[in-house]
């Protein structure tokens, strides 16, 4: 173990909706199978975002500071005495969520599931699991994840929301040859339509409300294609079914960069959590297919059932990941070396350097657009401390 650890952590600590403030603690002891850790980079997420402006994600409240952050990377800089597998100097993927490793759903590989997962930088445990948007933090060794060479610190925190990706592709059974279509193209979307494509989808289609987003996906080439979803507002449950509808239509007539249009495709990814939406995702599956619920938002939705049942549509829940960093990794490496994938590195379109932006960060990633007119799509905080 070195002998070098740091007795404290600095980071931005939430106290309430748009305030946060630096505060110094003692570190985490550092136990036998534990690692401590240099946080190098924290990549913003959607759920930071809730905490940053509400003070709460859903129905989870934070209760006392909290230090955002949950996609991080860093470098280890201690290792616990029995940690065989890790030594100081590994560049390291932090999987934040850290499960009982006990229950039946932790030993039938279900750990995403488990009751008694922490899940750094949310507010679900008590006290907090403290998030990744400080100097220094203390992680079981099992749950980091060795970077390749090839990946920076920035691409290593991307594995947490592709895993989330991953997960999702999974949970579809995706197969070789078949159709997607992606609702959201922020960058959930954009990353489970690379996983899409990672597990042999052919024809993948992806709508947004902004055409920037829109275009932006098929620059960046994870698209055959692409729809601008009209800003339509329903005023009550029979109209939103309504709007669902006239989305899935105006999907099934959009053609892919071969000519061919697909009336209903095989998996829909829904990750905008948005209801009018969700309940396009049915419409817009082919019949035996699967709608995938990846999206967090509206806590009830009401949906078309009927349509599901009628055609054997499968809804699928998504919650987080288990099991998939290590295909999340290959597919990075996969977009670094030039292959069929993109680059995913360009997901990243703001950066900001050390703990003292933070406040600038979360602020430039509550928005679409920054102040110059640039889209938003994920934003980077980096620590070389």
């Amino acid at each position: 173990m070195s002998s070098m650890i740091a007795e404290s952590s600095t980071g931005q600590y939430l106290l309430r909706p748009l305030t946060l403030e630096s505060q110094s603690r003692p570190l985490q002891e550092l136990q036998p199978n534990d690692v401590a850790i240099a946080s190098r980079a924290t990549t913003l997420c959607g759920s930071d975002m809730h905490y940053f402006q509400k003070g709460r994600n859903g129905s989870i409240e934070v209760r006392e500071p909290l230090c955002l952050g949950h996609e991080s990377a860093g470098e280890i800089v201690a290792v616990g005495s029995a940690v065989q597998d890790r030594k100081v100097g590994d560049r390291v993927a932090i999987e934040p969520g850290v499960p009982c490793n006990d229950c039946d759903l932790c030993l039938n590989g279900r750990y995403n599931l488990c009751t008694k997962l922490r899940f750094r930088g949310s507010g679900s445990a008590w006290p907090h699991y403290q998030g990744s948007l400080q100097s220094r933090l203390v992680h079981p060794a099992k749950w980091t994840h060795k970077l390749a060479e090839e990946l920076s610190f920035e691409e290593g925190a991307l594995l947490e929301p592709l895993s989330v990706a991953v997960h999702a592709c999974r949970r579809a059974a995706v197969q070789k040859g078949s159709s997607c279509t992606i609702i959201g193209a922020g960058a959930v979307g954009l990353l489970c339509a690379v996983a899409a494509r990672y597990y042999g989808s052919t024809e993948i289609l992806i709508a947004d409300i902004a055409e920037t987003r829109v275009n932006f996906a098929l620059k960046l080439g994870v698209a055959n294609a692409g729809y601008v979803v009209p800003t339509k507002r329903a005023r009550d449950a029979t109209e939103s079914l309504a709007l669902a509808k006239e989305m899935a239509d105006s999907l099934g007539k959009i053609r892919c960069d071969n000519g061919a249009t697909v009336p209903r495709s095989d998996y829909t990814f829904e990750c905008t959590g948005v209801e009018t939406c969700v309940q396009a995702s049915i419409y817009a599956t082919k019949s035996g297919g699967k709608a995938v619920l990846v999206g967090m938002g509206t806590p009830n939705h009401l949906l078309p059932l009927s349509e599901a049942s009628a055609r054997e549509i499968d809804i699928v829940p998504t919650w987080r990941y288990a099991d998939c960093y290590a295909t999340a990794a290959e597919i990075m490496l996969e977009s670094k070396r030039g292959g069929s994938l993109p680059d995913l590195s360009q997901l990243i379109t703001h950066r900001f350097e050390g703990l003292e932006q933070v406040p600038t960060a979360m602020w430039t990633a509550c928005t679409t657009q920054d102040a110059d007119g640039a889209m938003v799509v994920k934003v980077a905080l980096n620590l070389r401390n």
